[in-house]
């Protein structure tokens, strides 16, 4: 069983994280300019940390934090689209309690999930490096430990997906990532998902069946 004590810790230590100083500096600016929407709001701007169940069985795993989305809001998936389509097929899936998630202090909650991101600050363009993905991932292989009974890690995306393979692997050969793509790897299973962005969303190439679908698989498989 998961303790809550040290999954607090962790989270605490993620949010004071400098060690990307590109990163630090792109997440910053962006909480000083702001958005003209969100111009009266005080952005979180610092690594945004995991949230959910500490007992969950399914991991979410994201590329990273928006800019004017969790690195606003201080909350990962919050304040953005992405977060609105994520959200409302983990309501109807039952992970979790509403449909929205706007604010760290709008009453979400997870049951039975948690998530996290590859990449715990906004990077420009949505682009992390390899160097930047590699010194944030112990923070997930962490969080891992500490969620024990986690036995299926949700990819949204390829990014998410070559991330998971890196904090459980090696893996030879890779399996190739896909929408509802599984692969068991040390005794858990990753399970693809395309990445709700608006650019998926918008074009059709990711619907609310589809996204719907990866949860009720989820589902199963921490029953199977």
């Amino acid at each position: 069983m998961a303790s809550s004590r040290p999954l607090a810790d962790l989270e605490a230590r993620i949010a004071t994280c400098r060690a990307c100083p590109r990163l630090v500096v792109w997440r910053e600016e962006v909480a000083r300019v702001k958005r003209a929407a969100f111009a009266d709001q005080e952005y979180w701007g610092r690594p945004v940390p995991g949230f959910g169940d500490p007992e969950a069985q399914v991991f979410v795993l994201g590329l990273a934090p928006a800019a004017h989305g969790a690195n606003r809001t201080g909350r990962v998936f919050t304040g953005d689209r992405s977060g609105d389509w994520l959200f409302a097929s983990m309501h109807r899936t039952g992970f979790a309690n509403q449909p929205t998630s706007v604010s760290i202090d709008d009453g979400l909650r997870l049951t039975g999930a948690w998530i996290a991101a590859a990449v715990r600050c906004a990077p420009p363009a949505n682009k992390p490096t390899p160097q930047e993905r590699d010194r944030c991932l112990p923070y997930a292989v962490e969080e891992l430990e500490l969620l024990d009974r986690v036995r299926v890690i949700v990819c949204l995306g390829a990014f998410a997906w070559d991330a998971a393979l890196r904090i459980l692997g090696p893996v030879r050969p890779r399996p190739r990532f896909g929408h509802l793509a599984e692969a068991e790897v040390a005794g858990r299973v990753l399970l693809g998902s395309f990445h709700p962005s608006q650019q998926n969303t918008f074009t059709g190439k990711l619907t609310e069946p589809m996204t719907d679908a990866v949860f009720l698989r989820a589902r199963e498989l921490t029953f199977s």
